[in-house]
């Protein structure tokens, strides 16, 4: 029998620009307008990180300093309002995608006919139309940047940054269009800076472009709809249209406006539209600027955007984000993307069962895959693969658990590594590879390290773990330890202001600390009672090559053999950039009018 397609988008609400989105919002109580003054330095990027923690509405301030447009933050800051925006789970999505991949493998006529009816249906939706009529974008001559209410968002950001713009860009040698999104620095009121990371479609644009030796044609949308908006987040396989998926995921096609001044399409319902260039070999420094790995990334040449025209609606929403110290809106974000997309990896990898990024840890930092192994060894073929695939290859920590264990849950993938996990056999450092551009840990920018921590079981069995007879005062069994927690027999963090490197070293050859598995040293700015704080604190702050150590490490030849408990400095170092904090007048600001902004 032939099964049935169960994709139906029609009971889905369709949001083809932002203010419809927001109008839902309002509906169901999930945005608030704040009408008196706010400032776009600082202090929006303030009463936004807030209203995240406190699980706040989204907010359209009315009345922004120095700008006639009003600014909108938060609008996917909750899972609701994800929920709200996709029409249903993101979950469900998954599903439907996984089901439509596997009901098409291998493609069957009998399968495509029975099911004509909703193919033609899907087919229709996805594929981009081009507006009819002459749309409400305009260019007006009194538009330029300064007149944008562009967010400053930390104290030692390098300037005003859009932080939530959807770069469109075309590769010159295959003429495949991508949308992605990168931050922009405010340099003048018609040029910014375009922060490619590596692994970004529009870097390899840019890429191609340099070695043509030709400009890049850019245009940026700022305010969407959130199914554009996510699917340009998306880490989808190369050659997956982003607004095909936009339209698939929102069940409606997506409506385009050609560029007026580049050859380059883009929806027709955005905002505001910047429209411009990047010259081959022509690069500025661009940062310092506060990411979502809660640090300040360093100064680095990027392209310069070139602008040669601005659009807009007649009376335009400023969209933007804030990202910092988690959690932030982006912890919302890329949660409902992973969710969305792992049919892809478990469509390329089938001994895949499910996968985790932590937002706690920047995503990237900390990636936790659940394996069904048909042959000993199997997950660490799966690990080494990810290491190159796409975005999954900037993964620094990624920790192997059996297929039964879900990867989300922090206290069972810790209950993995305690009962098999043995550092002897089950640790694998990739040393001098390449790492996320936003990673400060390594060598230097784009160099450092990675690691695999195998939880797995597949016939390979350790000794049952004994009980763990911790001291009530390790306080005292090595100088400089301030406060300590054990978590689940398994992990012993301590806090320390002192040289993490050696506190580490001396606790893990330290006889009572044996039965552990890891043993970490934080900072004396982290909350070690704080889960989020803590894997914050962990993860962004080590490289595996300079900052893990082990109870013994010899050699068998060149080959390093690595015994006993494992160790990790993720204590703040010199030379690390700053961690994220506010300015204490702003900080004041805030509090003395914050029961006002929600009255």
């Amino acid at each position: 029998m032939v099964k049935k397609i169960e994709i139906v988008r029609e009971m889905y609400d369709m949001f083809q620009d932002l203010k419809s989105f927001l109008k839902r919002l309002q509906t169901e109580n999930e945005l608030v307008t704040i009408q008196s003054e706010v400032d776009p330095i600082l202090e929006i990027s303030e009463i936004a990180g807030r209203a995240v923690k406190e699980n706040r509405p989204a907010i359209l301030f009315e009345n922004v300093k120095g700008s006639n447009y009003p600014v909108v933050v938060n609008c996917l800051a909750s899972e609701r309002r994800i929920e709200l925006a996709l029409g249903r789970h993101p979950s469900q999505i998954s599903e439907e995608l996984y089901n439509l991949i596997d009901d098409l493998n291998p493609p069957k006529i009998k399968y495509f006919w029975d099911n004509r009816s909703t193919i033609f249906t899907m087919l229709k939706n996805i594929r981009p139309k081009f507006q009819r009529t002459k749309g409400q974008l305009n260019s007006y001559s009194d538009t330029n940047l300064d007149g944008i209410p562009i967010l400053k968002c930390w104290p030692n950001d390098a300037g005003r940054f859009i932080t939530l713009p959807l770069v469109f860009t075309t590769d010159p040698v295959s003429n495949k269009a991508n949308v992605g999104i990168y931050r922009m620095q405010v340099y003048d009121n018609m040029t910014t800076g375009l922060h490619m990371q590596i692994q970004k479609g529009g870097g390899f644009h840019y890429h191609n472009a340099e070695k043509l030796n030709v400009p890049l044609e850019v245009a940026v949308t700022i305010g969407n709809d959130p199914a554009t908006l996510l699917s340009a987040i998306m880490p989808l396989p190369e050659g997956i249209d982003e607004l095909m998926f936009a339209g698939l995921i929102r069940g409606g096609r997506t409506s385009l406006k050609k560029g007026e001044s580049v050859n380059l399409n883009y929806p027709a319902n955005s905002e505001f539209v910047l429209e411009g260039f990047v010259r081959p070999g022509r690069r500025r420094e661009e940062g310092p600027f506060g990411d979502h790995f809660g640090h300040y990334s360093l100064k680095s040449p990027h392209p310069i955007f070139e602008i040669t025209k601005i659009l807009r609606k007649p009376h335009p929403i400023y969209a933007a984000t804030v990202v910092g110290r988690p959690p932030q809106e982006d912890r919302y974000m890329g949660d409902a993307v992973q969710k969305i997309t792992k049919p892809f990896i478990r469509l390329l990898r089938k001994e895949v069962v499910d996968l985790w990024a932590y937002f706690e840890t920047g995503f990237h930092n900390l990636l936790v895959v659940a394996v069904e192994q048909r042959y000993a060894r199997e997950a660490l073929k799966t690990a080494y693969g990810i290491f190159g695939e796409g975005q999954l290859s900037l993964t620094k920590t990624l920790i192997l658990v059996d297929g039964n264990v879900d990867p989300s849950d922090k206290t069972k993938v810790l209950q993995e590594i305690r009962r098999n996990f043995d550092s002897s056999k089950d640790f694998h450092l990739v040393s001098k590879t390449f790492i996320d551009t936003l990673d400060f840990t390594g060598e230097s920018q784009h160099k450092g390290s990675k690691m695999i921590i195998n939880a797995t079981t597949y016939k390979e069995k350790i000794p049952r773990p004994k009980a763990v007879p911790i001291p009530a005062n390790i306080e005292f069994l090595v100088k400089g330890i301030d406060k300590v927690r054990l978590i689940g027999n398994t992990l012993l963090v301590v806090q320390t202001k002192l040289d993490g490197k050696k506190i580490i070293n001396d606790l893990v050859k330290h006889p009572l600390m044996k039965q552990l598995k890891i043993i970490v040293a934080v900072s004396d700015d982290i909350d070690i009672k704080n889960n989020t704080d803590l894997l914050w604190g962990i993860f962004t702050r080590f490289d595996p090559a300079i900052d893990v150590t082990f109870a013994k490490i010899d050699f068998d030849g060149i080959k390093p053999v690595y015994e006993g408990v494992m160790g990790i400095d993720a204590t703040w170092k010199s030379g690390y950039p700053e961690p994220l904090k506010m300015d204490e007048s702003v900080i004041r600001k805030v509090e003395s009018n914050w029961d006002s902004y929600w009255n």
